[in-house]
C-alpha cells in the first residue's frame, strides 16, 4: 500500500514567459511508488519534471510537497566532457555534493553512499574504468548511480533509454524497478515510448494537448482507454505475466 502523497499538483499551470505548456494539472505522486509520464516529442513532458523538481515556478495554480524533498535526477542526453579522465567512481561521487557545503570533501560516510550507488547498479568492478570507455548502457547505469548516491526520496529519469536497442531497453528499466524495489524510493520516468514503461511503471500519465490523463496501469489493459486517448485501435494484452501492445482493429 501507498503511504501519502509526496508531491501534490493542484490546478497547475507551467510554462514559459507568456507562453503556457501545460494547463490544469491535478494529481498527485505517491510515496515508494512507480510513475510513467508518457507523450510525444513536444507534449510538455520535460516541463512536468521541470515543475516536480522546482526548476520553474507555476504559472497558476499550486504544488504542494511533503517535507523537504531531495530528488536525484537523470537528465536526457545528458554527456559528460570526455576530455577529462573521470573515472566511473568519480562520476557517482559527483552525486554526493550536492549533499555537502561548498568546497567540502567528501568523507567516510559518502564513500559508503557511493559504494552502495555502485553496487546496486551492477558498477562495482567497472569503477576503476574511464567513463568514456563505457558502452551506452554502462553509461546510462553510471549516471542513474550519480543520482542515486545522492539518496534522494525521489528519483526522476528523463527518457533514460534513448538511443537504446530492445535490449538495452529492458535492462536499463528492469534496474529502475529493482532499485525501487530495493530502496523504496518514489520514481518519476518520462518516455515518449509506452512499450518501454509499460510493464515496470504502476501508473501512467498521459500528456497530450497540455492536458495529462492519468490511470492505473489495471484500467489500461481492460476496456479501450488507448484507443481513446491514441485515436486509433490499440490495446493492451497479456501473455505469460508480461504486457504488450496490440494495434489495429
Amino acid at each position: 500500500m501507498v503511504a501519502e502523497p509526496v508531491i501534490r499538483f493542484e490546478g497547475v499551470s507551467l510554462g514559459y514567459g507568456g507562453h503556457l505548456v501545460l494547463q490544469g494539472l491535478t494529481f498527485e505522486v505517491q510515496q515508494g511508488e512507480f510513475l510513467g509520464v508518457i507523450g510525444p516529442n513536444g507534449a510538455g513532458k520535460t516541463t512536468l519534471l521541470r515543475g516536480i523538481l522546482e526548476l520553474i515556478r507555476p504559472k497558476a495554480g499550486h504544488i504542494s510537497r511533503t517535507g523537504t524533498l531531495h530528488y536525484g535526477y537523470v537528465m536526457q542526453r545528458q554527456f559528460l566532457d570526455t576530455q577529462f579522465p573521470f573515472t566511473v567512481e568519480d562520476v557517482v561521487c559527483m552525486g554526493r555534493f550536492g549533499r555537502k557545503r561548498a568546497w567540502s570533501r567528501l568523507e567516510q560516510g559518502d564513500r559508503e553512499e557511493v559504494g552502495e550507488a555502485l553496487g546496486i547498479t551492477g558498477l562495482a568492478d567497472l569503477k576503476d574504468r574511464l567513463y568514456r570507455e563505457l558502452s551506452g548502457g554502462q553509461k546510462q547505469r553510471t549516471l542513474i548511480a550519480r543520482a542515486l548516491a545522492s539518496r534522494p526520496e525521489v528519483l526522476v529519469l528523463d527518457e533514460p533509454t534513448n538511443d537504446m536497442d530492445v535490449k538495452g531497453e529492458n535492462q536499463i528499466m528492469g534496474l529502475v524497478k529493482e532499485i525501487q524495489q530495493k530502496t523504496g524510493v518514489t520514481i518519476v520516468l518520462v518516455s515518449h515510448l509506452l512499450h518501454v514503461v509499460l510493464n515496470y511503471a504502476e501508473r501512467l500519465m498521459f500528456l497530450a494537448d497540455g492536458k495529462a490523463l492519468l490511470y492505473s496501469i489495471d484500467e489500461l489493459v481492460s476496456g479501450d482507454l488507448l484507443t481513446k486517448i491514441y485515436g486509433f485501435p490499440i490495446r493492451v494484452g497479456v501473455s505469460e505475466g508480461k504486457r504488450y501492445l496490440i494495434s489495429g482493429a
